[in-house]
């Protein structure tokens, strides 16, 4: 768990995860320099668990997603499966038995494998709002280069996978969730969609990323692909890609090497280049804005 000023409802966020129907876990939270009593509940709940427990570390100070790596590519962290964890959210009681069960279920010791799902999305009350969008394609490197399609605080992953992170290291992107899917599909892994909620998703007015399922959320989308942010969050992504390119297999890398050539090319280029990479987006809407960023040159 990464927290930051997060008093409000950080014991909300904890009693739901000591509340949980699989009881074997451990917390490891990392304060990236709090300055209100986040850290004081931290502790009360520390000496009511142990801390054996629930272990507290110093975060970088870098963001939450550098906050969130830097426990991912710890070594010294270890255990047969990890999840990360907002610190304002409320878990529904199975979640962790539900992705403990998947893994049972679907024995890929060797294999990269991450577990995700959608949101019951939820406001400050925690009164009902909605459900983050449903998505049935394939989890594909093809999609995750241009989607993050599972919010971190549903995700759930095991010792490959992480070892995966560590080897990867300290990189810069523009979050953890979406490099998770990244790197997991890159390196040939599975990334299992559940399409069941797993935690109420608070949306308050300082959620940090809100949900991406509202009318107004996908007018922002087009917008951030108008004015740039989409392409430089891949410019982010890419840039962490090459860097890990022995991480990936064979066919990851030539979708990379292709994506990497069309996003520079010229018009007639790049749209061909987009159907020869075969980059898709979970949506028809999402897709739509894919194209749109290829016409205008913004990808």
């Amino acid at each position: 768990m990464s927290t930051y000023n997060g008093e409000k409802f950080l014991a909300e966020q904890l009693q739901s995860i000591a509340d949980q129907t699989h009881q074997n876990w451990r917390l490891v939270i990392s304060d990236d320099g709090s300055s209100d009593n986040t850290l004081a509940i931290v502790k009360q709940f520390q000496e009511k668990w142990g801390s054996d427990r629930l272990e507290i570390c110093q975060g970088p100070q870098q963001g939450f997603c550098q906050n969130f790596l830097s426990m991912a590519c710890d070594a010294t962290i270890r255990a047969d499966l990890y999840a990360f964890s907002d610190q304002d959210d409320v878990w529904l009681a199975d979640k962790l038995e539900r992705a403990v069960t998947f893994f049972s279920e679907n024995n890929e010791s060797q294999v990269p494998t991450a577990y995700g799902s959608r949101t019951q999305i939820v406001n400050e009350a925690l009164k009902p709002l909605g459900f983050s969008p449903e998505f049935t394609l394939p989890r594909s490197f093809r999609n995750a280069l241009v989607q993050s399609i599972a919010g971190g605080n549903t995700q759930v992953f095991n010792q490959p996978a992480k070892e995966l992170l560590e080897r990867a290291g300290m990189q810069q992107v523009v979050s953890h969730d979406w490099w998770l899917y990244l790197i997991v599909k890159g390196a040939g892994g599975i990334f299992y969609y559940d399409p069941k909620p797993s935690l109420l998703y608070r949306q308050h007015t300082n959620a940090l990323i809100g949900a991406n399922s509202s009318f107004g959320a996908r007018v922002e989308r087009i917008f951030y692909v108008v004015n740039g942010r989409f392409k430089n969050w891949n410019n982010i992504n890419y840039t962490a890609l090459c860097n890990v390119r022995q991480l990936l297999t064979k066919d990851t890398q030539d979708i990379l090497e292709i994506f990497g050539r069309f996003r520079g090319a010229r018009f007639k280029d790049r749209v061909r280049l987009l159907e020869v990479c075969g980059l898709y987006r979970q949506t028809w809407q999402g897709t739509l804005s894919l194209w749109l960023a290829t016409i205008i040159n913004k990808i």
